[in-house]
């Protein structure tokens, strides 16, 4: 649970940082779409999954909202689900990964 909170709190002060930026910004680089703002979108998008609202951060949420409606960020995420998304990681993975010690790697 510490872990869980830590980070929830972590992702909220990098998302004020970023809110704050956009204050005075259009775009992570200034007045024009860059890579800067390619690069920060997907780290954006499962914001709620990362225990965030958007409306908590009011120029951050414009403009995500200013990138989710560019027709090449639609294409690209309309794309990816054309492709299988399988988990990383099964169990079978895991138990090798996380359930060894001493006497079973021996």
């Amino acid at each position: 649970e510490y872990a869980i909170d830590r980070f929830a709190m972590e992702t909220k002060r990098q998302m004020d940082v970023l809110d704050k930026h956009l204050a005075d910004n259009e775009y992570f680089a200034g007045d024009e779409y860059s890579i800067a703002d390619m690069a920060c979108y997907p780290w954006i998008v499962p914001h709620e999954r990362q225990g965030q609202k958007l409306e908590d951060f009011p120029h951050l949420a414009a403009w995500f909202e200013r990138i989710t409606q560019r027709p090449a960020t639609a294409r690209a995420y309309a794309r990816a689900e054309e492709f299988e998304s399988a988990p990383a990681m099964d169990e079978a993975a895991k138990r090798v990964l996380f359930g060894q010690d001493a006497k079973t790697v021996r």
